[in-house]
């Protein structure tokens, strides 16, 4: 079912308008993934907090950003320690065992970056003798666990991996691809390349607690900003381009 159509029939099953309520919320966001969610300027910044701005304003609620570690994002989903979280969360089936989802936002996949002048790292197929490094508790991680590899270091935070690539304690880097292409952009300084196409398919999402009435409220204010040109705008605004 196409945005449209889905925002309607949430909107008609629902009875109300996405505004009908005015509350504060305790958004949980991971704060160092560019260029979805980062700080600059002592402010919180990236696509994903665009959107939020977006739907929150649909849904007339006051919230607070609650920066944590991704590792904690589910975990405090789970206690209600936060009433939602827009983290880049890759919808897996496991974790739609713990959390409840939004509907998809972003089609993404995991990426693989190297040094510029390596040349034996064409595709998972070469990884085989080699040291992977990826973020703790992602689905790029999950994914290079099921690879043949030499061996696979787990670093707290992305930037720790992108860095021990570029001083050699690691021959590749896995992570989200819009994450790596957008270093690779910004901050890869030339030092670093993609290699290999998008893989592991996976879409991205805003997480709630289990049975949270909110997930439906959000839903009705996601789909009205893909059918009305909101969503392409902040969008193409991140990313130099309108959604395909």
């Amino acid at each position: 079912m196409k945005p449209r159509h889905l925002f309607a029939a949430l909107l008609l099953g629902l009875g109300m308008s996405a505004g009908a309520h005015a509350e504060k919320l305790l958004v949980a966001v991971d704060t160092a993934f560019v260029p979805f969610e980062f700080e600059q300027d002592g402010a919180y910044t990236g696509f994903d907090i665009d959107l939020w701005k977006g739907i929150a304003e649909r849904l007339d609620v006051d919230y607070e950003l609650q920066p944590m570690d991704f590792n904690g994002i589910i975990p405090a989903l789970q206690t209600g320690n936060v009433d939602l979280a827009l983290a880049a969360i890759s919808v897996t089936a496991d974790r739609e065992k713990a959390i409840d989802y939004s509907y998809p936002y972003y089609d993404s996949g995991v990426l693989l970056m190297v040094r510029s002048g390596n040349d034996d790292v064409r595709g998972t197929d070469d990884l085989s003798d080699k040291v992977v490094g990826v973020k703790q508790g992602t689905a790029a991680a999950d994914f290079i666990d099921t690879l043949d590899t030499g061996k696979v270091i787990k670093f707290p935070n992305i930037g720790d991996a992108y860095l021990a690539l570029r001083t050699r304690r690691v021959d590749v880097a896995a992570h989200d691809t819009p994450n790596v292409l957008y270093y690779i952009k910004t901050a890869g300084d030339g030092d670093v390349k993609a290699v290999g196409s998008s893989m592991d398919a996976q879409s991205y999402a805003i997480g709630f607690p289990q049975g949270s009435a909110l997930r439906d409220r959000v839903n009705v204010a996601l789909l009205e900003m893909m059918s009305d040109g909101s969503y392409d705008a902040i969008y193409e605004r991140w990313f130099g381009k309108a959604p395909q």
